[in-house]
């Protein structure tokens, strides 16, 4: 088990390395594990939320544990290799390319970078909910859009100090990119055009987290109107009103025409098309429709109901039903309950709705 298995860095490395540092990080594991158990049982029982001080500690505890368990698994190495400090380890270079020298020290730098990133992520999302919320016009929508913005932020800056940790200039880095990008670019254009389109949305607002949105002039269909889910920096996703939910690009939201029904008015006006034969009395057709209009109660009873004559058509008279209600995400169904009251009183006033008919002629045989 003493036997000398490899070399890693500075380090003589056997059997019982091997099995020790398995398990520092099996315990590792096992005991963030336990870790975020607690923290959920907490938050289960006091019902804390986002903004709670002690969550955001257990939180930093349990990102911590690998952490500790790197360090202790240094320390373990050291005991078959007294003569090795945890400076050499640091300074030992795993590769050289030129003047360029990768070690362990980058490998530890650029580590705690990304983990200080993501803590800093996470207390400035605290932060944020916490100013935000205390404002009587508290929008959800708003809490998105700071928190993404912030989050791409710390990124950027996180993976600058890498590049400034690893000592590569990044005038020369872009300089010598300069080349690579421009081809990139070119077969990228669809990627970058929604990077911008996600940047545009997340500053501008105008389209938010929740909104129900109809977007026209889509290729599948004339019309679509869905619940915003969540906005990235390059796609958006969206739930149907089947309940599905899709993944769009940026670019749809804003190239498309977006009507956002959360916005401005929350009153439209919604048409409903109704055929009846030729000879029907259209001032009994005319009564019957306001009426059936009349009886739903999202529909709004200080604005008026207007029935039209819109076409003499093939197989009858076309007319439309012009209400206003709510933009509602449930405006399909309430046109449907419309639809069957008026199905109703059209049995009860023995009132037909055409269909298409056909007339065969045979010639007749002598």
């Amino acid at each position: 088990m003493s036997e000398i298995l490899f070399h890693s860095g500075p380090f003589d490395v056997n059997a019982w390395n091997i099995l020790m540092i398995g398990l520092i990080f099996f315990l590792a594991f096992k005991g963030k594990k336990e870790a975020l158990k607690l923290l959920d049982k907490y938050v289960a029982k006091t019902e804390i939320n986002i903004r709670g001080k002690k969550l955001a500690r257990l939180k930093l505890i349990s990102q911590s544990v690998y952490f500790l368990a790197f360090y202790l698994c240094i320390i373990s190495l050291r005991v078959n290799n007294p003569l090795v400090g945890f400076n050499d380890m640091l300074d030992y270079p795993i590769f050289q390319i030129g003047e360029f020298e990768f070690s362990f020290y980058h490998i530890i730098v650029i580590l705690t970078i990304i983990f200080s990133a993501r803590i800093t992520v996470f207390f400035s999302k605290l932060y944020l909910l916490k100013r935000l919320r205390v404002n009587p016009a508290h929008d959800e929508g708003n809490e998105y859009i700071y928190t993404q913005l912030a989050k791409y932020v710390i990124y950027v800056f996180a993976f600058l100090f890498c590049f400034q940790a690893l000592d590569i200039p990044l005038t020369n880095l872009f300089i010598g990119s300069t080349a690579v990008l421009v081809g990139v670019g070119l077969g990228l254009q669809d990627a970058f055009r929604d990077l911008i389109a996600g940047f545009i949305l997340l500053l501008e607002g105008n389209i938010r987290v929740g909104d129900v949105i109809k977007i026209s002039s889509t290729s599948d269909q004339d019309e679509l109107v869905v619940r915003i889910k969540k906005i990235n920096i390059r796609t958006t996703q969206i739930q149907t009103w089947e309940g599905n939910v899709l993944v769009i690009p940026n670019t749809l939201l804003t190239r498309e025409k977006v009507e956002n029904w959360s916005h401005g008015s929350k009153l439209t006006r919604f048409i409903i098309n109704v055929s009846v034969a030729y000879g029907t009395n259209t001032e009994l057709v005319k009564d019957l429709l306001k009426e059936a209009a009349n009886s739903h109660p999202k529909v709004k009873k200080t604005h008026q109901i207007i029935v039209r004559l819109s076409d003499f058509g093939e197989n009858g008279l076309e007319l439309e039903l012009i209400f206003w209600a709510d933009q509602h995400w449930d405006v399909k169904t309430y046109k449907s309950e419309i639809r069957f009251e008026i199905d109703r009183l059209f049995r009860k006033h023995d009132i037909r709705i055409p269909f298409p008919q056909r007339t065969v002629h045979m010639p007749s045989q002598d």
